[in-house]
């Protein structure tokens, strides 16, 4: 069986978002691995449309062609790792949007995410993880959370160095354990769904 193909992908869309940080660091150490093929997916490099389909493309093919093309990228893809901005306790709307405009290429494929904002994402990636769960995803227990005090010594624009090896130390064990369980599942559902 081939390695697990991962996507990386960033659900933020802001000029000024901070995404970019973590999101480049949790592609190097999914990069370092050799039981994973990984790629970076910007949310920003899709022009998505608001969900205005007649229903899911489980009960119906979406009649938007840019939300065909998203459905095509996503399904190229065994298990994903989400870049989870928390905005007001919960997910971004750009996020929220690109799940709902798919169903089916979601479906029996695990996720992980490094998720930052207060408490360390983590409202925004219990949020993502019940989204994931009705669109049959495999939440994993594991996750990073990129908490206050180390989100603020690393943003830039909150007067942080903009440099993630200033706080890896407090990250890479929830990497680690993060990608190792998501390649366990990846593995599992890819063998199930062939």
């Amino acid at each position: 069986m081939s390695k697990p193909k991962i996507a990386l992908i960033i659900g933020s869309t802001r000029k000024s978002r901070f995404a970019d940080i973590p999101a480049q660091w949790m592609l190097a150490q999914a990069k370092a691995r050799t039981d994973i093929e990984v790629e970076l997916v910007d949310l920003r490099d899709f022009d998505l449309p608001l969900f205005d389909e007649v229903a899911s493309n489980l009960w119906a093919p979406s009649s938007d062609p840019r939300a065909v093309a998203w459905q095509k990228k996503i399904a190229e893809f065994d298990g994903y790792i989400f870049v989870v901005a928390e905005y007001n306790r919960s997910i971004t709307g750009a996020l929220k949007n690109a799940l709902d405009q798919s169903y089916v290429d979601w479906n029996r494929k695990p996720f992980t995410a490094i998720a930052y904002g207060s408490v360390g994402g983590t409202r925004a990636l219990e949020h993502l993880r019940l989204i994931g769960v009705e669109l049959m995803m495999v939440p994993t227990r594991n996750a990073v959370h990129l908490g206050m005090a180390d989100f603020f010594k690393v943003h830039p624009g909150l007067g942080g160095s903009g440099n993630m090896a200033d706080v890896e130390a407090n990250l890479l064990p929830a990497a680690q354990a993060s990608l190792d369980e998501l390649v366990w599942w990846a593995n599992a559902t890819k063998a199930a769904r062939g």
